[in-house]
């Protein structure tokens, strides 16, 4: 379950209505809601680790709510996006796409020639992905707490030992945001999944000893 930033709370207060009073713990990663009736509730902190100690919740609805700001870059065969992100206002981007052609049942040296060729397709295309991500997020690299990687985890494996990535791969943070073909709305869609609460609930967890 993925629960917005603007909705913890509420779901937090929902949670207390369905199982009853409930205890909080947890780290800088995981808050733990424990109710009465048994159930467990973890809730998994984007952009670790959140302050620690107590109040629990309170302390996660203000880590989940700020604003910073924060690098995505999507790649799939042949199209890729790069943006700048502040809370959920795009500050900076582009956008692009490069042909690169379907696998093909044919045989023979047509079969070799054609996977050469869908070979130098997808490596100009990765080529022109990465430039991309480096013209629009580079600039801003001192500013940024974290850079979101998605797209198809294939695709940007293959780029991953591309050097001029280094400086924004050490900023890389889960999730990896996995997303159809990266136009502009698709990227413009991506904080409400990298900013959001990743929620796991266990009704009737037995207590600890």
């Amino acid at each position: 379950m993925v629960v917005p930033p603007g909705r913890v709370h509420p779901w937090i207060d929902g949670f207390a209505e369905r199982h009853g009073p409930f205890t909080a713990s947890g780290d800088g990663h995981v808050v733990r809601l424990r109710a009465r009736d048994g159930a467990l509730a973890e809730l998994h902190v984007p952009f670790p680790p959140m302050a620690a100690g107590p109040p629990h919740v309170s302390g996660l609805v203000a880590h989940v709510r700020a604003e910073r700001r924060v690098g995505v870059f999507l790649v799939r065969l042949g199209g890729y996006a790069a943006g700048v992100f502040h809370g959920d206002e795009l500050l900076a981007s582009k956008v692009g796409s490069r042909l690169v052609q379907g696998r093909t049942a044919a045989g023979g040296w047509s079969q070799q020639r054609f996977a050469r060729r869908r070979r130098n397709q997808a490596s100009r295309a990765g080529d022109d992905a990465v430039e991309t991500a480096v013209r629009v997020l580079s600039p801003h690299l001192g500013e940024l707490e974290a850079v979101v990687l998605g797209g198809d985890r294939r695709a940007m494996d293959a780029l991953r030992r591309d050097r001029r990535l280094a400086p924004l791969l050490a900023l890389e943070a889960q999730p990896f945001l996995v997303v159809p073909d990266p136009r502009l709305a698709v990227l413009r869609d991506t904080p409400a999944t990298f900013r959001a609460v990743r929620v796991r609930v266990v009704d009737h967890e037995p207590p600890p000893a």
